[in-house]
């Protein structure tokens, strides 16, 4: 299967044979980047805000999922486990749902806008996670420090950082060199997209950077 990354919370999932999902589709005047251009069967939103529920800019959906359940759409298991997208302390609670994407095996979780460590529970729910797709800039999303933690947790093979500071976007969010430095590593190689395999998933946890797309 093919992860491309066209900006902030936004990837398209796609494997011949399969559904193609998009997922957290942003308003571009709102969060920056170029307009999306993009087609999908279906369209998975984390929680209600507009850098993450604008599913009418993706065209040909038959399915918009916005909320957890299970559901099996073109030969894609799709598991929704509802999170607390805000800390215990605000006084109006931001339910955000992860995502976890089987396609014949391989799995990619979607984590939203998740701000804290989920649950053992929670955790148990979204099963094993083969490629996690991490916000990792603050902001409405994890800091980098709690992203490593998350990241610790869930022990996937490949980890996508999203929802940090670039060029294109309009948001004051944490640049992605903050989460590279708290994993340990030194700057990494962009690449365009990432094809994944079972045969290719690394034994130790791999963090991938993709450079943003503006088809």
């Amino acid at each position: 299967m093919e992860i491309t990354w066209y900006g902030h919370s936004c990837f398209r999932l796609t494997e011949r044979n399969y559904a193609t999902v998009v997922t957290d589709p942003f308003d571009s005047k709102e969060i920056g980047y170029f307009p999306l251009k993009l087609k999908a069967d279906i369209v998975t939103v984390s929680h209600d805000a507009p850098g993450h529920n604008n599913s009418q800019a993706v065209k040909g959906t038959s399915h918009v999922i916005d909320g957890p359940g299970e559901f099996e759409i073109g030969g894609v298991f799709i598991t929704g486990v509802q999170v607390d997208g805000s800390s215990k302390k605000a006084r109006e609670t931001v339910r955000n749902t992860i995502y976890v994407f089987d396609y014949d095996g391989i799995t990619v979780a979607h984590l939203g806008d998740l701000k804290q460590a989920p649950s053992q529970a929670e955790i148990d729910a979204l099963g094993s996670v083969n490629v996690a797709l991490v916000p990792v800039g603050g902001g409405g999303g994890l800091n980098a420090a709690k992203a490593a933690e998350v990241i610790s947790l869930l022990e996937p093979n490949i980890v996508i950082p999203m929802h940090y500071a670039t060029e294109a976007a309009k948001l004051s969010l944490d640049s992605l060199n903050k989460f590279i430095k708290e994993m340990g590593l030194t700057k990494q190689e962009s690449q365009p997209s990432l094809k994944v395999t079972k045969s290719g998933l690394p034994d130790e946890t791999h963090v991938v950077v993709l450079d943003y797309q503006r088809e």
